[in-house]
């Protein structure tokens, strides 16, 4: 299914990531604070002249600009929608927008203090809801709303246009729902978000609408998947994928927001499995026609493959042998983007993938069994579980690490290649 094609060792821990709209260009912010543009070969089926032959994003790895954002750690980044500026938050408490070609900041703001302890609210996600609304999530659990065409967003005294609190914990993921079919600005006016053991859907306009019953398990990453297939009276096929502590992955049906309505385990372990840090859609077609997939990253450095409808894990593959995947994306060529620890790995799309008995077979793959365990795992149960005590120790925000630990090369080149 996927091949790695491109291993980016990091100076330090990865915090966050973002992937560019329309470029090929991935930005990471590190705990040391610093801020890194890479620009990615350019993926196009032929040149201008119509006649080249495809390439295939096999080529070099070029930093555009990296610099010492923040005086403590970067904990999130988004892209513009248009792709124009790169945002940032840091334990600093100051929210910082930069031009992508740059780096060179624009504008900032102060993040709100934490009111319960009156000191700097750590951020935990960022998302450009649309043009002019940037929303800010953070420890605190508010869920802050910046007006971007206000003046004053050009100063670090701007107020929130808007705060809530959907939880009672740390915000942990943010996802825009599609627009309706009646709107008119083409933009999300609604949003899930995940805190605790909760999840949440908010307005817009009129805020906080639903809040979920208890899932009593720490809820931890979430994406939006249209275009499953729909059931009279019963699904519109649009649900939300929500990733849990405990290796379970829940499917919420849109509209439908008190409780989950299906599970998928993907990671089984004792006293439950892997925690779910992170989740990307795969693009249409990836193990066949007509297949939607999920790339779900786990605590303890693997990538595991779902396919929705069967709601079965088919594949795996290994991000690092002892730091967890806490950020998975799809670039504008298709290749798949995983980060965790001080590494970056891009993986190129192998075609579709060979299918046998309901499991699909991919080189460099684990093959998974009928009991969401891999050949390895199942020889290893014992030794696995004498180790996940000390696993679990390991959290997707790795809060106090903030050391430097080297210099990055400026230029990268893909494995394999002259």
């Amino acid at each position: 299914m996927y091949d790695a094609i491109c291993t980016l060792p990091l100076t330090s821990d990865l915090f966050a990531q973002a992937i560019h709209p329309t470029e090929p260009l991935i930005a990471v912010g590190l705990t040391s604070g610093h801020v890194e543009a890479l620009r990615l070969p350019r993926v196009h089926d032929e040149d201008d002249s119509g006649s080249s032959p495809k390439e295939d994003g096999c080529g070099e790895v070029a930093t555009r600009w990296r610099t010492r954002r923040h005086k403590g750690s970067c904990r999130a980044l988004s892209f513009g929608i248009d792709g124009e500026s790169l945002i940032s938050a840091g334990t600093d408490g100051i929210v910082k927008a930069a031009s992508a070609e740059t780096g060179q900041v624009v504008s900032k703001i102060a993040i709100p203090q934490d009111p319960s302890s009156h000191e700097i609210d750590s951020p935990s996600v960022l998302h450009m809801l649309s043009p002019q609304t940037l929303l800010l999530g953070t420890d605190s659990s508010a869920v802050h709303l910046y007006d971007l065409r206000q003046p004053s967003f050009l100063s670090t005294s701007q107020a929130p246009s808007q705060t809530h609190h959907p939880h009672d914990d740390y915000i942990s993921s943010l996802t825009p729902l599609p627009p309706s079919d009646t709107s008119t600005s083409g933009y999300s006016k609604q949003w899930v978000t995940t805190g605790g053991s909760t999840l949440a859907v908010t307005d817009l306009r009129r805020g906080v609408l639903v809040k979920s019953e208890d899932q009593e398990e720490e809820l931890l990453s979430s994406i939006m998947v249209s275009g499953l297939p729909a059931k009279a009276g019963r699904s519109k096929g649009e649900k939300v994928l929500v990733g849990g502590a405990g290796g379970v992955l829940t499917l919420w049906e849109r509209g439908v927001w008190d409780d989950q309505d299906e599970r998928i385990i993907v990671d089984r372990g004792l006293g439950g499995g892997e925690s779910l840090d992170a989740m990307t859609l795969l693009p249409d077609g990836i193990g066949g026609p007509g297949r939607k997939h999920v790339a779900v990253g786990t605590g303890d450095g693997r990538i595991k493959f779902v396919r929705l409808g069967m709601n079965k894990v088919m594949i795996e593959l290994r991000h690092d042998d002892v730091e967890g995947v806490v950020e998975l994306g799809v670039d504008v060529g298709g290749r798949l983007i995983s980060g965790g620890g001080q590494v970056i790995k891009i993986w190129r799309a192998t075609g579709e993938a060979e299918e046998s008995n309901g499991l699909i077979h991919s080189t460099g793959s684990t093959v998974i069994d009928s009991e969401g365990r891999s050949d390895s795992e199942a020889a290893e149960v014992s030794s696995e579980e004498e180790e996940a005590t000390e696993r679990k120790r390991r959290k997707k925000r790795k809060r106090n690490k903030s050391n430097d630990g080297g210099r990055h090369p400026h230029i990268l080149g893909f494995s394999g290649l002259d």
